[in-house]
């Protein structure tokens, strides 16, 4: 679980991303969160989108997302979704 700190500290490094994936129409299903659990292990931080045509809730995406990666949620703003997720490999990034 991330602490307030740790999370304010992620969104300002996580500012300058572009988002990787996009939520459709189709909504979150299992290919998708195969996709962002193999690029999240690479990145550690990443930004997910979430299109105009997606009928589903935001917060409710952002959730299955996050339950369905391992990953942490760090912010919901708009339709753009944070995660952060510790790499066992490729550790870059260092909570305060």
């Amino acid at each position: 679980m991330l602490t307030g700190k740790q999370k304010r500290f992620l969104r300002s490094e996580a500012h300058h991303l572009n988002p990787i994936f996009q939520v459709g129409k189709e909504g979150v299903n299992e290919n998708l969160i195969k996709h962002i659990e193999e690029a999240i292990e690479k990145r550690e931080l990443m930004k997910v989108s979430i299109l105009q045509t997606c009928a589903d809730d935001r917060d409710e995406i952002a959730e299955q997302l996050a339950s369905g990666s391992g990953s942490e949620l760090v912010q919901v703003i708009g339709r753009t979704v944070i995660l952060y997720k510790e790499s066992k490999d490729h550790k870059t990034i260092e909570l305060p």
